[in-house]
């Protein structure tokens, strides 16, 4: 009774597993050529219940669109990963990030760089979160 390993860890020298469909902090995606996988489609935008996101698009000279503009307000995402699953693309996914605390409101406002740093430097973790994910979608 004595002798039983504890029940608390010591975070953050000590972290506990992740679920691969964990949502965490929101990404941009890549393509492994490094075009941005977003086509500005607009459903993550029609389907956030907290109307979190904004996107403005332009068209280009071969007639595709892309985004100009593409901002999440982290206070108002209530992190339900609908707008990963309306994403036709993979272009928005929401990484196993669990530390993004900040200190002032306005570094919660992520514009399209931020979410595009941070698809780059989650990529790895995005595709094997991505892959054990697959059948369950």
């Amino acid at each position: 009774m004595y002798f039983r390993a504890p029940y608390t860890i010591y975070y953050p020298f000590e972290k506990g597993p992740i679920s691969p469909r964990f949502r965490g902090e929101h990404a941009l995606r890549r393509y492994p050529s490094g075009e941005e996988r977003c086509i500005a489609c607009k459903l993550c935008e029609a389907i956030c219940p907290a109307q979190a996101i904004t996107i403005e698009a332009e068209e280009r000279i071969d007639g595709s669109r892309r985004t100009y503009k593409y901002d999440i307000d982290m206070t108002k995402c209530i992190y339900c990963g609908y707008c990963q699953e309306s994403c036709p693309v993979d272009a928005i996914v929401e990484t196993p990030n669990v530390e993004y605390s900040t200190a002032t409101r306005e570094e919660l406002l992520y514009n399209k760089e931020k979410l595009l740093e941070n698809g780059d430097k989650w990529e790895q973790e995005l595709q094997y979160c991505i892959d054990a994910d697959a059948p369950y979608r």
